[in-house]
């Protein structure tokens, strides 16, 4: 009886953990097709040649769901808008919360690219003046 109980558990336990395996999978596949696609990114090119390198799936995986690209944010300075795309590339920490550490930023200069990770970000935040919010 005991045997059965524990065979019982285990099977359950199995099943369980097995549900949320691929959901894991599939968030370290976009984490590592994103930082892939970086490397096909070129300064000037527009924002919709970005997206066609960089992806716009979404993708569900343990209850969440993840875009592609993740969050925009937009800025206007010294007659210059900004747009900042950010997409999911790294995992720092096991919660279910994406934060912002585990984003890239990908920053378009008036239509433009123009450059892309977060030291360029932080140098054209202390360039332009840009408050962040």
């Amino acid at each position: 009886m005991k045997f059965l109980n524990k065979l019982l558990i285990s099977i359950v336990l199995l099943t369980l953990l097995s549900a949320f395996l691929p959901g894991c999978s599939n968030l370290h596949k976009i984490r590592a097709n994103n930082r892939h696609s970086l490397n096909f990114l070129s300064v000037g090119m527009t924002k919709q040649e970005v997206l066609e390198v960089m992806g716009t799936i979404t993708l569900q995986a343990i209850g969440e769901t993840i875009t592609n690209p993740y969050r925009t944010e937009m800025h206007r300075l010294g007659g210059h808008y900004f747009e900042v795309i950010l997409y999911y590339t790294d995992l720092k920490s096991q919660g279910s919360t994406i934060t912002d550490d585990e984003l890239t930023p990908i920053i378009m200069k008036d239509g433009r690219l123009d450059g892309w990770g977060w030291s360029y970000w932080n140098n054209a935040i202390s360039k332009y003046e840009v408050r962040m919010r």
